[in-house]
């Protein structure tokens, strides 16, 4: 249930879609002979479409997030490699018969680049279909014949396709491996994300190495200006989606901290015990 009410609540609060929809009801006011009301909704949905436009509302939401946990140096011994789902469009993969990736295909390409410096390493895909209607393809599907193809050794992949969420994915995940407490694991997933996923695997006792990618914005005017008007769209999406998902997870118990940050000294995995 709450992983339908959260579906559903989003579609509708989202900066994309929300200016557009008071935008709507204002020129329904408007019709409705409340043309007072129905003119500042309307030029209220309007003006925030314009202030995303002329501002860098998003590279200033997503900075935060994204500079929170920096690419550490890269371990010697790496035990294992966790990507969550996310880069894959299972849907249209299906209908097209190839995989599918989307803006944060860097979660693949990177995981790739990893396991080939680290032979020894498992590498885990964790990620089935978040959609609210059941029975869809899945990521975790698509994924597998994309990292044979990129030559990674099927006796080193795991795949988790059940999970919706991240909450989901750590929990599953974490059952699924039962890490020891002396292995180094890295987890792989977009820069705006991390310290939510992080918050999520700490809380169940996983202290994971971050390795963020998909960086969405930077720190130059230039980066900030260079986005087109669907880019930024996104990328306000996205910044929000995160916001918003450390104050629910927080409020759920399901994150260690409201917004996780890096841990200066590195803790042994602990058992977990949920349900």
């Amino acid at each position: 249930m709450i992983f339908i009410l959260s579906k559903l609540a989003w579609a509708v609060q989202r900066p994309s879609v929300l200016p557009l929809l008071l935008s709507w009801l204002g020129i329904g006011l408007i019709w409705a002979r409340r043309p007072a009301w129905g003119y500042r909704l309307m030029v209220s949905g309007l003006g925030c479409y314009t202030l995303i436009l002329l501002l860098p509302l998003n590279a200033l939401a997503l900075l935060p997030l994204e500079d929170r946990f920096s690419r550490p140096a890269e371990p010697s011994r790496v035990d294992g490699i966790i990507v969550l789902s996310g880069a894959i469009e299972p849907d249209l993969s299906d209908d097209r018969g190839i995989v599918s990736l989307d803006a944060a295909a860097e979660r693949m390409t990177e995981t790739v680049a990893l396991a080939l410096r680290h032979p020894q390493a498992r590498v885990v895909f964790t990620g089935g279909n978040g959609d609210i209607m059941p029975g869809g393809a899945t990521e975790a599907a698509w994924a597998r014949p994309l990292f044979l193809a990129l030559g990674i050794d099927p006796a080193r992949l795991t795949f988790e396709s059940e999970s919706r969420n991240t909450y989901e994915n750590a929990l599953s995940t974490w059952r699924m491996v039962q890490p020891a407490a002396a292995e180094h694991w890295l987890l792989v997933t977009s820069a705006s994300h991390m310290p939510r996923a992080v918050g999520v695997f700490r809380h169940i006792g996983w202290n994971v190495t971050a390795w963020p990618v998909a960086y969405y914005s930077g720190h130059s005017l230039r980066t900030w200006m260079a986005q087109t008007m669907d880019e930024r769209l996104g990328s306000l999406d996205a910044a929000a989606h995160e916001w918003l998902g450390l104050l629910v997870y927080r409020l759920l118990d399901r994150t260690d901290a409201l917004f996780p940050a890096p841990r200066l000294i590195p803790c042994a995995s602990l058992p977990y015990s949920a349900a």
